[in-house]
């Protein structure tokens, strides 16, 4: 194939083509989860799910990694550069050919899964694990001489081994041992993601952790009769290795997610509980650690230094505008008018307390009672942070959407009871919309006020310069 001088303009559209739309269209596997996709694809090492997707941008959270559309075809579907831009560019492409031959080159060798090389010892990691981050010495122990934990050779980090319903290795976190520096995790490659550091016991509860320092801080914390209880590192926040765990051992009833009590912990938690009840899990509980995750908690217990709990800002201000939401009186005549005059008052906060009532209005005829301290609780217990993205332009086209549909509703005349329950669940979507997108606009003001008092010189240096 001669070689293509692709234009900055077809370099821009295949790299921002739709990738979900694409692999819809050539037989790829792709799963939607929340407002993003997981992209599932089989290697050498097994079935992975670690891949999501949101438009033409992707990212491997397994090997930590991540580009545009060109490099996932080059990556995943073992496409050259050149062949990458034209098969997302549909062939039409305002490139110039050139006349010089162009050699495919051969596509990538998928290596076995393998792990690093073990240290004669593990002194630095013991030191590291019990020093550092206070884990019990004989937990440690008991999960080194499961082969579970080791000391790599070459730069003695700590190694992390999952393994199969046999006890045969299939995947390997790394960590570094430093004490100074930057550290670093990752995960070893051509690693199976439905498996991950873990131990099962006999009774039916599973804990859930985001990495296995957190796992094995929890147990140091709570060690009476630990060795019942089943345990997993998710490695991450996403669900592969837990879902495998839940399908080999039948009688894991009792979920606890146990994640950071941070913006990723917090969203990760309510994720996993959604996908475990689409799985038909119903006893699931969430753990929060009091401080940011459960080796601060660890250190916080021996008087060490620790990093406290960071709030998920949006949904504490999500929650927060709902719980003082007011009643209105609304006029049954002109609902479609008052509510179009609440919009354009650009007061989000009146916009959801108006489309409420109208709302518990609409319940009243078709014969239930539905008052405003319902409309609360059901807006906090149905409110997903994860679910919650977006800009406020984004959020104000949501809104706008919602207004229309519910305007559409109202104007149907003659309404059956039925009818009249879709139009006061059109209305409360606009009050939710209204208040996602207030969320937003106070985000947005906070971020501005603390730039702009970044911004502002030292008060004493301003008086000093005056005098």
């Amino acid at each position: 194939m001669p070689y293509i001088n692709f234009s900055e303009d077809d370099l821009y559209r295949a790299n921002n083509a739709d990738l979900v739309s694409y692999l819809g269209g050539c037989g790829g596997h792709v799963k939607k989860v929340g407002s993003t996709y997981q992209y599932i694809y089989t290697d050498g090492s097994g079935t992975h799910d670690s891949v999501t997707i949101h438009g033409g941008k992707w990212y491997d959270h397994k090997n930590q990694r991540g580009g545009y559309a060109v490099k996932f075809l080059q990556e995943f579907l073992g496409f050259s550069f050149q062949d990458s831009v034209i098969e997302l560019l549909g062939g039409h492409c305002s490139a110039q050919t050139q006349n010089r031959s162009y050699k495919e080159p051969p596509k990538p060798v998928v290596k076995p899964f393998e792990l690093p090389e073990a240290n004669s010892d593990m002194r630095r990691v013991f030191a590291y694990l019990t020093k550092q981050r206070f884990i019990d010495p004989q937990i440690i122990s008991h999960f080194a001489h499961e082969h579970k934990i080791y000391e790599e050779s070459k730069y003695h980090n700590v190694v992390f081994v999952g393994t199969d319903e046999n006890g045969t290795p299939k995947q390997a976190s790394v960590r570094s041992t430093l004490s100074f520096g930057k550290t670093f995790r990752i995960t070893v490659a051509n690693s199976d993601t439905k498996y991950s550091f873990s131990h099962f016991g006999n009774d039916g509860k599973l804990i859930v952790f985001e990495a296995p320092i957190d796992m094995l801080s929890f147990i140091t914390l709570y060690q009476k009769d630990w060795k019942d209880h089943s345990y997993i590192a998710m490695n991450g926040v996403y669900e592969s290795a837990v879902l495998k765990a839940l399908e080999s051992h039948s009688n894991l009833n009792q979920i606890y997610l146990c994640t950071d009590n941070d913006e990723g912990g917090i969203e990760a938690a309510e994720r996993l509980r959604d996908i475990l009840h689409e799985h038909g899990y119903t006893d699931i509980f969430r753990i929060e650690p009091q401080q940011k995750d459960w080796n601060e908690m660890l250190k916080q217990h021996y008087g060490a230094e620790y990093l406290p709990a960071v709030p998920h800002e949006r949904k504490e201000l999500y929650l927060q505008s709902v719980s003082e939401l007011n009643e209105m009186k609304i006029n049954p005549n002109r609902i479609a008018a008052d509510l179009i005059s609440a919009y354009n008052s650009a007061d989000h906060i009146r916009l959801a307390e108006f489309s409420l009532a109208a709302s518990e209005h609409f319940l009243k005829i078709a014969g239930e009672d539905f008052p405003l301290e319902k409309m609360r609780n059901r807006l906090a217990a149905e409110y997903k942070c994860y679910q919650d993205k977006g800009t406020a332009a984004t959020k104000l086209g949501k809104l706008q959407s919602a207004m229309s549909a519910g305007l559409e509703q109202l104007r149907k005349p003659s309404q059956t009871a039925a009818e009249l329950k879709i139009t006061a669940r059109k209305l409360y979507d606009i009050a939710d919309h209204a208040l996602r997108l207030s969320t937003e606009e106070t985000l947005v003001q906070i971020v501005e006020q603390k730039e702009e008092s970044a911004e502002e010189p030292d008060s004493g240096f301003t008086q000093m310069m005056s005098c």
